[in-house]
């Protein structure tokens, strides 16, 4: 006699998740989801991955944690120089007598100096402008760290010949930054001998920091007057 035949499997049907899914997640995880998903580069994912990671972790790892993240904002301010993030009142590349005080690297952001500092090709001085002009967003000379910059220039001129032989303008190559060192280059160049811009290796459009130490310094040998 032949085999009867098969029943029909069960056809699966998957479940549709309500919108209001994450709702059923407990509070303090869904909480602390949504605050890592507010970091750059941290998507649903990885923040999921995070914070399950943490809820592993025995309570000493996640307070250590969290008191590095206090203490960072409570301990860190900027320095009254070149307006790099310090712990001190002067950072440790400005009280650092060793650097090169002919050289000044003007950086948008924090960030960007350690993204000249990796390549090694650097023993100049720092100033962070914390920030690009933008019209369109409002952001103007004011409210960038530009003021600082040109009373630092003429502090360090007023002891009758400038200290600083050259100016490297290392703003991002995107539309702000060259608008920033066009400005910067027309400002400047009273000041010093010499004012020059980063030269090619950082793609059009993109982010000092993003870029890796090779590129960086490409761009700093290649540097061109302006």
């Amino acid at each position: 006699m032949g085999r009867a035949p098969r029943a029909p499997r069960p056809r699966f049907r998957p479940t549709i998740a309500p919108e209001n899914a994450m709702d059923e997640i407990a509070a303090p995880l869904r909480q602390l989801i949504e605050e890592l998903k507010r970091l750059p580069g941290i998507g649903q994912k990885s923040a999921e991955r995070i914070a399950f990671h943490l809820l592993r972790a025995d309570r000493e790892r996640s307070q250590a944690l969290a008191q590095a993240v206090l203490a960072m904002r409570d301990g860190l301010r900027l320095c009254r120089v070149c307006q790099n993030i310090s712990g001190t009142e002067v950072c440790g590349f400005c009280a650092n007598p060793r650097r090169n005080r002919a050289l000044l690297c003007i950086v948008e952001q924090p960030r960007d100096v350690w993204a000249v500092e990796k390549t090694r090709q650097f023993d100049g001085l720092y100033h962070v402008l914390h920030g690009a002009l933008s019209p369109v967003e409002g952001i103007g000379p004011e409210q960038i760290r530009l003021p600082s910059l040109l009373e630092r220039l003429r502090e360090t001129n007023a002891g009758g010949g400038p200290v600083v032989e050259e100016i490297i303008i290392a703003t991002d190559p995107d539309a702000e930054g060259e608008a920033t060192a066009a400005y910067l280059a027309q400002l400047l160049k009273p000041l010093t001998p010499r004012v020059s811009r980063i030269g090619m290796g950082v793609p059009v459009g993109g982010e000092l920091d993003y870029a890796d130490e090779v590129t960086v310094s490409q761009a700093l040998r290649s540097r061109r007057t302006l």
